[in-house]
């Protein structure tokens, strides 16, 4: 294993972020605050991560699987540590606190720990949705698409460390080039996001911060009744259809934007669509039926609310949980759900249940005529058994994950339903649960060690759980 490797790479992506992370005092000067120390803190952070390069530049990068798993590992907490500092030192919170926000917002979990955040420093704000940002796409995509320092093989090997989902192909024959790609994209619908948020009313700091948390799907707002407190139609509507493309495979949106039509043809996207349309329209229905609202009103909530928890945003237009208990179930199922895999929204990804489902129904079919030879498919391709395997395995991984989670919350004292859905909602990254962390809630009145479980929670929900617990594996650290 290189250790000089992976400090090189780590210290190489704080470079990136931490320089970046010099606009949000840019934005508090704007608006007259006192940044200095906050500048001058994440310039030390800027030299500290400058420095360690300068004194690895000579030294060859390699980055294996080993390497390219310690490295993503090592990043979030890092970047969880650094996004702190600005909460510790302009907003009074403890340590756990201001982590637990920080990796809230790299995972783009979108769970806050402010009661209040209107009050907030605009620079504080701004860090909270540049944290989105950078963590949408993923730290790693970034650093793989900016620094070209990164090998072929090493640079491969990262992406499939941090990336989402069973599989992640290549437009490109470099994947520097395809993380440069998404990137634009990405950029792309930020910036669109951005323009027409202003035309229906947002001033120019709300625009890019709910843009930043949109295409991130990450949820933190600038305001405490989040997307509902601007009271417009038009917001809410373009908010949904940013949530729903940001939930779609972004090499689609590549191969689409290059002048592939069929590129949304897969049975991933059309099952992400299809359960979104009929999820709102359920929930439209029976709200409407229950109460004098009129069915324009119960409709365009129900997709925000569906689109927003299908996608792991986590924004809200209103308190779902007021809409009664159905209301509340179809938001569980929309939390289940999740988005396409190679999207930025976190969860489970529909092409596991996908494959799931088909080999339930081939397993089922070889029980009736055990002599049958047949195989899954998916759009045509067929489906590896070793995929099958790290499919159930996933899941193996991701519910045992969110029963302890469970249990270790039920057994605080509190609440079946908060524990359920706090569990869900941090593991899958998507915020808001039910209960005492509903959409009108937040995460403040958890202890300190609860909230370093729950910011461990996020990472192993962000990292797909694999990435994380295979550090727990003698084999890993021998076989390597």
């Amino acid at each position: 294993m290189s250790i000089k490797s992976i400090f090189k790479f780590v210290s190489a992506v704080g470079l990136v972020v931490f320089f970046l992370f010099l606009i949000p005092p840019f934005i508090g000067f704007l608006y007259n605050e006192d940044v200095f120390i906050y500048a001058a803190s994440m310039f030390l952070l800027f030299i500290i991560n400058l420095s360690i390069f300068l004194i690895l530049k000579n030294d060859e990068m390699i980055l294996g699987i080993k390497e390219s798993i310690i490295s993503v590992n090592f990043i979030w907490i890092l970047l969880g540590v650094g996004g702190a500092i600005p909460l510790i030192l302009y907003t009074k919170l403890d340590f756990a606190s201001a982590f637990f926000e920080a990796i809230s917002g790299f995972t783009t979990t979108g769970a806050s720990v402010y009661t209040n955040v209107e009050i907030l420093p605009k620079s504080i704000l701004f860090h909270r949705s540049l944290m989105h940002w950078i963590g949408g796409i993923g730290i790693i995509v970034l650093g793989v698409g900016l620094l070209p320092l990164i090998n072929p093989s090493g640079s491969l090997s990262l992406f499939k460390a941090e990336s989402t989902g069973i599989s992640m192909d290549k437009i490109t024959p470099k994947i520097k080039d395809t993380a440069n790609r998404i990137w634009a994209v990405y950029i792309l619908f930020t910036l669109t996001n951005i323009l027409l948020l202003m035309l229906f009313g947002m001033n120019w700091f709300d625009a890019i911060n709910h843009a930043f948390a949109t295409i991130s799907t990450g949820g933190f707002s600038t305001k405490n009744d989040s997307i509902g407190a601007f009271h417009s139609d038009g917001i809410i509507w373009t908010t949904v259809f940013f949530m729903a493309i940001s939930g779609i495979n972004f090499l689609a949106h590549i191969r689409f934007l290059s002048g592939d039509k069929f590129s949304y043809n897969t049975e991933e996207t059309k099952w992400y669509i299809g359960l979104i349309i009929l999820l709102s329209f359920i929930l439209a229905f029976v709200h409407f039926s229950q109460s004098e609202d009129s069915f324009y009103y119960s409709l365009k909530h129900s997709f925000f609310i569906i689109t927003t928890l299908a996608t792991t945003t986590g924004f809200a237009s209103l308190d779902y949980e007021k809409w009664g208990q159905f209301a509340m179930m179809i938001a569980i199922v929309a939390m289940m759900v999740s988005a396409n895999t190679g999207s930025t929204a976190g969860g489970v990804k529909l092409i596991r249940y996908i494959l799931f489902f088909k080999n339930i129904g081939l397993e089922i079919k070889r029980a009736v005529q055990p002599d049958v030879i047949t195989s899954i498919f998916v759009d045509g391709k067929q489906i590896r058994s070793s995929v099958l395997n790290s499919i159930f395995g996933f899941f193996a991984l991701f519910i045992l994950t969110a029963f302890l989670t469970t249990m270790y919350l039920y057994a605080r004292g509190f609440d079946f339903l908060t524990s359920f859905t706090t569990a869900i909602a941090t593991l899958g990254n998507i915020g808001p649960g039910l209960g005492l962390v509903g959409p009108s809630q937040n995460y403040a009145f958890f202890s300190w060690y609860d909230k370093l479980i729950l910011s461990a929670i996020m990472i192993i929900g962000r990292l797909e759980c694999y990435t994380v617990f295979i550090l727990l594996s003698k084999t890993f650290w021998k076989k390597f």
